[in-house]
Formats: structure tokens, sequence, C-alpha cells
């Protein structure tokens, strides 16, 4: 008959006889005790895989493999048996035990992330505690930070900033004399119950710890920089916070009058440093204005002397017509010599109206890149040797024109262009520099607006030595 699924024999009773007839366990109950078992029923001893392998002939081709089937099925019977034997009660504590297990590892990995968790806040808190004691050096970094430089004292001058910054270092050195207030400390340390020997050595730590704030002072400001005032200002206040924390057991500090007046000193140095780079651009822009000057008051003289004897010519050729009496000759002339008239008395209001010039449009993709544009004026009697100049070896090629606008009034529609494009400055520190993010079209625009009579402009610029070198460059790079 069948065995019921699940259910498997007790091992210890022996009156109950099972064998596997090839297809599921088949079992009856021995009616005789286990002392006198029937030999007719008893369940015949079974070979092991070992002495089946033995009892077995060596065989070849298909009857080795038949021999390892038969090994396999032997393996799988052994696992069978082995789990046949492990009851219900049995599976269940087994699963028990891996829940457990898995439960005690899902713990242990919570305390773990836990752990980390904690250490990793503890390490942030110790950076940004770390972050709080140190100082940003790197200039690079601080010059990313940097905006337009700030006064922080106001004066007309470097020459101002000078005398205030004299007053300043007096007051300094009052205030490092015995006591002038520039540190304060302890007065009733004692030294092996002596308030004299306690005094003493207070006085000599406050001299030490006041020559140290005094060196760091005097660095900042022998190597101050505008830019960099800011840092340096932390820098003492940290420095001035570890004094106070290194002579804490004496009372000893820097006074909060006497760090006041070192950090009015680095930034009144600062303050001064910048008034004297300003100072110097205006007096490099204003020896480059006279430069230009000159060479329009040299150009302009040269033209009118020029125009001059060409005036002085058709007279002559006149007078000595009118001797002839040639009336047609002397006609035609008579045209020619007012046009010279007219043109000299053009140069001559060039010389008087200190408005008149050119505005130029001009840009140089080769150098600047494409969509960047340099408006300026010039008062040149020829206004490309002025873009000749600006296009000399200081850049790698030469500027091409856009638009060149005569106006009595250039001044006027140069300063209206640069406000119009004052948000698209390249540098929008120094306004000096006339380089503008602006296209072509934008900058025709404008200038028509303002001019109302712009005759040319060329839109796309020629860029010559630049397009060539690129015709040249992918030569090269195809050859190699």
């Amino acid at each position: 008959m069948a065995t019921p699924q699940g259910w498997y024999p007790d091992p210890n009773d022996s009156t109950i006889v099972r064998w596997w007839d090839g297809q599921q366990w088949t079992s009856h109950t021995h009616p005789r005790t286990p002392e006198q078992p029937s030999p007719s029923l008893q369940t015949p001893p079974v070979a092991t895989t070992a002495e089946t392998k033995r009892a077995k002939p060596k065989l070849f081709g298909k009857g080795q493999a038949i021999d390892e089937a038969h090994a396999e099925i032997d393996g799988l019977r052994a696992q069978l048996d082995r789990l046949g034997v492990m009851d219900v009660v049995q599976l269940q504590s087994e699963r028990n035990r891996l829940h457990a297990e898995v439960e005690s590892l899902e713990r242990a990995a919570a305390s773990a992330h836990a752990d980390g968790e904690r250490q990793r806040q503890q390490l942030q808190t110790q950076i940004a505690t770390l972050r709080q004691t140190v100082v940003e050096t790197e200039e690079t970094a601080i010059l990313q930070e940097v905006g337009v430089y700030r006064y922080r004292h106001p004066l007309n001058d470097s020459v101002a900033y000078r005398v205030e910054l004299a007053r300043i270092q007096d007051q300094i050195r009052a205030m490092v004399r015995r006591d002038g207030g520039a540190i304060t400390a302890s007065t009733t340390w004692q030294v092996n119950g002596s308030e004299a020997q306690g005094r003493k050595m207070v006085n000599d730590i406050s001299k030490l710890m006041l020559r140290a704030y005094n060196a760091e002072a005097d660095n900042l400001v022998r190597g101050m920089k505008p830019y960099k005032l800011d840092t340096a200002k932390e820098r003492l206040d940290k420095v001035a916070t570890t004094i106070a924390k290194l002579g804490v057991s004496m009372s000893i500090a820097v006074s909060v009058p006497y760090h006041r007046v070192r950090l009015r000193e680095l930034e009144l140095t600062a303050d001064y440093l910048e008034k004297v780079a300003e100072e110097k651009e205006r007096e490099r822009e204003e020896r480059e204005r006279l430069r230009e000057e000159r060479k329009v008051e040299q150009e302009i003289e040269r033209e009118r002397q020029r125009l001059r004897k060409e005036e002085q010519h058709f007279r002559q050729a006149i007078a000595q017509l009118q001797a002839k009496g040639d009336a047609d000759g002397v006609a035609r002339l008579q045209v020619q010599l007012e046009g010279v008239i007219g043109e000299i008395e053009a140069v001559d209001f060039r010389a008087r109206t200190l408005t008149a010039g050119h505005v130029y449009v001009i840009s140089n993709i080769g150098s600047f890149g494409a969509g960047v544009l340099k408006i300026g004026m010039t008062r040149r009697l020829e206004p490309m040797d002025r873009v000749r100049e600006l296009g000399d070896a200081s850049v790698p090629f030469i500027f091409d024109v856009h638009a060149l606008y005569f106006s009595d009034n250039a001044v006027k529609i140069e300063r209206e262009m640069h406000q119009r494009f004052a948000g698209l400055r390249i540098n929008r520190v120094n306004n000096r520099k006339e380089f503008f993010k602006v296209t072509p079209a934008e900058a025709r625009e404008a200038l028509t607006a303002l001019s109302g009579e712009l005759m040319t402009f060329v839109e796309e610029p020629e860029a010559l030595e630049y397009r060539q070198g690129l015709v040249g460059a992918t030569e090269v790079a195809s050859l190699e």
C-alpha cells in the first residue's frame, strides 16, 4: 500500500518494515515481536554505495555513464534519508534558529550603522570647529570672493591716508608703553606666596603675548593687499582670541581698544594702497590722454601746414593765370582753392572742438573671441592710425573695423553707447576698459539710434590673419 504523504516510520520501532519499490516507500507492520522476526518479512540488507561499485563490473562507454547515474541516485537517496529523519518539530526548531540568527545580524548591522552615523556627526562637528580656528589665506580663494573695493574710511587722496596712518601709529606706540592699555592682566597672581613675584611673572608673560600679537599685526600690515583686508582682520581676531585662551589663568588678553586701533590700521592701510593704485591709474590715463592729444595736435599741425602750402600753391597759380588772361584756368583753380580753404577751416574746427572725433566699433575675434566689441572714440584726423595702434604687438591679431562714425560730439555718443551696454561689460571693475559682450548687430542698432545717419556698418569681421592661421593649422594637422 502507499505510504501517506509526510509519514515516516519510527526508526526505533522494529516491527515496521519499509523498503523502496522504485516509485515510493512501502511499509508493513510485522506481526512478530522484535525478538522473533520473520525471515521472510525482514528488510533485505542494502549494500552501500562503495559495495555496489565493488560488486558491479568495470564498464566503459554507456556502461560507465550508467554507473555514474547510479552513483548520483545513491547520493540523492542519502539526502532523502537525512531529510526524512528530520521531523516537523526539528524543522520548526531549525527555522526558529535561523530567524533568530537573522534578527541578531540585523541588530548588529543597525548598531554598526548608528555608530557610523555618530562618528560622522562627530567628525563634522570637529571640522566645523577647526574651520572656525583656521583663516583662509589662499589668494585664489580670496580673489574668487572679492568684489569692487569698498573704502572703510573714505578720504580725498593718498596724502590724507598717509597722515591718518601716521596718527594711528603714534597712538599704537603710546598704547604699547608700560601701562599704556594695550594688554590687560591679573594683578593678584602670586608665585611662592609672593604677589611681587607674581606681578613680575604676569608682566613678563604679558610682554611676550603682546610681542607676539604685534608681530602678527605688523606682518599683516606689511603684506597687505586691498582685497585681503577681510582675511587679515579675521586673522588678527583669531590671534587675539588665542592669546586670551592661553592667558586665561592670569586674565591676560589684548585690550579691546588696542585691538580696535590695530584693526583700524589694517583698514587704513588697505584704503591707502587702493587710493595709491587709483591715483597711479589716473596718472597713467592722463599721460595716455596727453600723448594722444599731442599726437592729435601734431597731426592737425601737419595737416594745416600741408593745406597752407596747397593754398599758397593755388594762389600763385591763379595769379599767373590771371596775368596770362586765362579766365577758364583761373575759375578752375579757384574752385580747387575754395576746397582747400574749406579743409583748412575743418582742421581748425577740429583743433578748437575737443569733443569732435570718430566713434569706432572694432573687434578682434582671434584675441577675444566672437561677440566681443571695443567701443571708443578718437580725435585723430586719421582714425585708422588709432585702430592700428590698438592692434600692435600687445595682441596676437589686428582689429577689424565695424564702424567709424564722425561726430561733432563724439564724446557724448561714446558715453551713451557705454551706458547702453553697461551691463554687458567684460571688465565690470575697471570701466576704463571699453570691451563689451555685444554682437555687431546690437552695436549697429545702438549707434544708428544715437547718430541717426549711420552710413556704413560691417556686420561680419574679416579677421584675415586669424582665419588664415586656422587654415594653416588644419593643413599641418592633416599632414601629421
